[in-house]
């Protein structure tokens, strides 16, 4: 209708296409689609964000802000198995998840899962992880009375890191350490030192370092992965000494 007067079949097909030119293509839309725009991918969003923008949170985020990460544990660690955003996310690249006891007090952290450990699934498996087996009952301990993960819980296709997807594990290990809160945190290696702390094995051992997290400080002790113990069998005396710090320093 315009007015008092029916609109002609001619101008009602008229208006029709204008308000379809225009994006109104559905009757209960209060506001017309741009069919036009081309939504970014989900990687080429995450590469603009940065390492802590999440490529489905919405608009991108003003320089200096970061993407929001869970705040609880269970709910980290569930985002840690699915996103798609994480360093070394593919399709069909499996993931090693933490295990262990998150409220244990004690968390250690490796690099990530090597070739075995994607197939067992498990993180330190076979010889490494029979050797860390026994570590940890050199201390009264064992895999259900520590919190083990790793930086990545995914593996790169060289097995290592670059110093771009260090800096965004390191990002990610440190709200991970907030969130479990532990009285100690033990660092596995050179990749876990260096993202962590800015220090070799040999450069960090031997003294107290801590971690700046999202809740506060947190101790952790530096000392060499158990790959190493079995090639260099002659650095199992330090990593003894290392171990009866992190004993001391539990009361255990």
């Amino acid at each position: 209708m315009r007015g008092d007067e029916p609109l002609s079949a001619a101008e009602a097909e008229s208006l029709l296409q204008w308000w379809n030119d225009a994006g109104v293509d559905c009757l209960v839309d209060e506001s017309p689609r741009d069919w036009l725009r081309t939504a970014p991918s989900p990687s080429a969003s995450y590469e603009a964000r940065g390492p802590l923008h999440h490529p489905t949170d919405g608009p991108p985020p003003r320089s200096g802000e970061e993407r929001v990460l869970p705040d609880q544990l269970e709910l980290f660690r569930s985002w840690l198995a699915t996103d798609e955003a994480l360093p070394f996310a593919a399709p069909a690249a499996p993931r090693v998840c933490p295990s262990g006891d998150p409220a244990s007090g004690l968390m250690m952290l490796t690099d990530m899962p090597n070739s075995a450990d994607c197939s067992a699934g498990v993180l330190l498996s076979g010889q490494t992880g029979a050797l860390f087996d026994r570590m940890l009952a050199a201390i009264g301990r064992d895999r259900e009375s520590i919190y083990l993960a790793a930086l990545s819980c995914l593996r790169s296709t060289s097995g290592g890191f670059t110093n771009d997807s260090a800096a965004q594990c390191a990002a990610l290990a440190r709200h991970h350490i907030g969130l479990a809160q532990p009285k100690a945190v033990l660092l596995l290696g050179d990749a876990c030192a260096k993202a962590l702390l800015g220090l070799s094995v040999i450069q960090a051992r031997g003294r107290w370092h801590s971690i700046s997290t999202p809740a506060g400080e947190i101790a952790a002790l530096a000392s060499f992965h158990p790959s190493y113990l079995l090639e260099q069998p002659a650095a199992k005396a330090r990593a003894w000494a290392d171990l009866q710090m992190l004993s001391e320093r539990l009361g255990s």
